[in-house]
């Protein structure tokens, strides 16, 4: 069971200018292929006069890998986007960079790391995020324990997912699988025993990488 994989947090772009040649960096969070071939699409469509519109995936479901060149020599645009996804071992995520040649020729050489450095621009842009197997708990405390409840779930990095204000204080927060046990020691300890943590899911959820 995977604990935990790298990905992108949100669709995002960014660009930047090589010898006069404009290359634009865009990303998108997928996690099939029809999401990914949905979004290269997209971006085709926007960008019909572009030169070239290179695209990359990598798709955590059965590691499936794809690249395109898009009319660019084989081997300098679409592997190098794919690349730059594998090194930094993320997944669920689609590249597609557009390119509007400017008149100079790049080397080989040059398009490998022109296309390289859009693809990270936009991976960066995107905000690259570790998800973490997580589990989804509730606890209902008196209102005299809030505050030490709230620093308690701060010092286990745990996610607050909603505060329900009735004659208790419901808390429903996401922890780190990892960390489950030892909170639930500690609340059990600091509340002497008096407050209980009910499972309610489990999912994958995002960490700053």
């Amino acid at each position: 069971m995977i604990k935990e994989y790298k990905t992108v947090l949100s669709r995002s772009n960014d660009e930047f200018t090589e010898k006069k040649s404009k290359f634009i960096g865009y990303v998108c969070p997928v996690t099939t292929q029809q999401q990914a071939l949905d979004f290269i699409n997209e971006i085709k469509s926007r960008h019909r006069d572009a030169t070239h519109n290179i695209s990359a995936y990598a798709l955590r479901k059965n590691n499936i890998q794809h690249s395109s060149d898009d009319g660019e020599p084989s081997g300098t645009a679409g592997v190098p986007v794919l690349d730059v996804l594998l090194k930094q071992n993320i997944v669920d995520a689609c590249v597609v960079v557009t390119r509007y040649f400017g008149g100079i020729l790049l080397s080989a050489g040059g398009l490998v790391r022109a296309y390289s450095h859009a693809s990270s621009l936009a991976l960066d842009a995107g905000g690259i995020v570790t998800m973490s197997k997580c589990i989804v708990f509730s606890v209902r405390v008196d209102y005299s324990f809030y505050d030490r409840l709230t620093m308690l779930l701060s010092n286990f990095s745990a996610d607050i997912e909603n505060t329900d204000f009735a004659e208790n204080v419901t808390v429903t927060f996401c922890v780190k699988n990892s960390l489950s046990s030892s909170l639930n020691s500690e609340l059990t300890q600091l509340g002497n025993g008096k407050y209980k943590l009910h499972k309610i899911a489990e999912k994958f959820a995002p960490f700053k990488a």
